[in-house]
């Protein structure tokens, strides 16, 4: 009696395929995906860019015509002075805004929902990130145009001018690490507010930002001369007006890595373990 053999079995075609690798650019192309997400959430609330709208416009008019004459002698001098140190402060208090909206979203559990799609762990970070890049830009843009509309002008190129809008930009989105580390740290919304606000004012107001940094007690000139806010301000003072720019550029972008290289880790690092 022969025995029938039966060929090997072989495996379905679903189960012998490999698993694919991961495509290059995962996580940008993730990122890019939530950056959006957020920009669709900023535009149908326009009320959460009051800060970036509302505040310079504020803060220009209140001392510009208030304090400009005692400070500066004239209103015009002192608003091509305090112009470039409007911009630097509100772009960094506007990057509060990411910290307590991740807060926000981590509360309400959005990001439950995150981790349980299959893309890089740290997309979500990354993209809102990315997607507050808007924000800047908008703070940016309603900064220079109530200066000029109350006589600011650049004095500069264009070429100038533009350098140091991007400038501010990127300083704005490496900063925003530090608010994001925080949000990750705190519990709630109110209180990423309210530390962010207690490490933001202190470097705004111990700087160039309202007066020249040699007018200010000898003590303080420390802190100012080492102040990243004073190396922006000075950046962003020498490519608008012309004036000595030095190693300041230089001392910004170096902080700019430093944030990056210290606050993105750690907030990373705070978000696995979070959710």
């Amino acid at each position: 009696m022969s025995t029938l053999v039966g060929a090997p079995p072989t495996a379905s075609p679903a189960l012998s395929t490999a698993a694919p690798n991961p495509r290059p650019f995962r996580l940008v192309r993730h990122s890019l995906a939530l950056a959006k997400r957020s920009l669709i959430k900023t535009w149908r609330t326009p009320e959460a860019l009051i800060d970036v709208t509302l505040q310079p416009v504020l803060f220009l008019v209140i001392f510009v015509y208030v304090f400009g004459g005692a400070v500066a002698g004239s209103t015009h001098d002192y608003l091509q002075f305090l112009l470039p140190g409007i911009l630097a402060q509100t772009i960094a208090t506007g990057a509060i805004a990411i910290g307590v909206n991740l807060n926000t979203d981590i509360a309400k559990g959005i990001f439950d929902r995150f981790r349980s799609l299959p893309i890089p762990r740290s997309a979500p970070l990354v993209g809102a990130v990315l997607g507050d890049v808007v924000r800047y830009v908008i703070v940016t843009v309603s900064t220079l145009a109530i200066g000029y509309l109350m006589g600011f002008r650049i004095e500069t190129d264009p070429f100038r001018a533009i350098a140091g809008c991007l400038l501010a930009v990127l300083f704005a989105l490496c900063l925003s690490w530090l608010p994001v580390y925080v949000s990750m740290k705190v519990r709630t919304p109110g209180a990423v507010q309210g530390l962010m606000f207690a490490l933001i004012m202190p470097l705004s107001f111990a700087s160039n930002v309202f007066v020249a940094a040699d007018t200010l007690p000898g003590w303080m000139r420390a802190f100012v001369d080492v102040n990243p806010m004073t190396h922006l301000v000075d950046s962003v003072r020498g490519l608008f007006l012309g004036t000595p720019l030095g190693s300041h550029v230089w001392w910004t972008l170096a902080w700019c890595v430093g944030f990056v290289a210290v606050f993105m880790p750690l907030a990373l690092r705070a978000y696995r373990r979070k959710i």
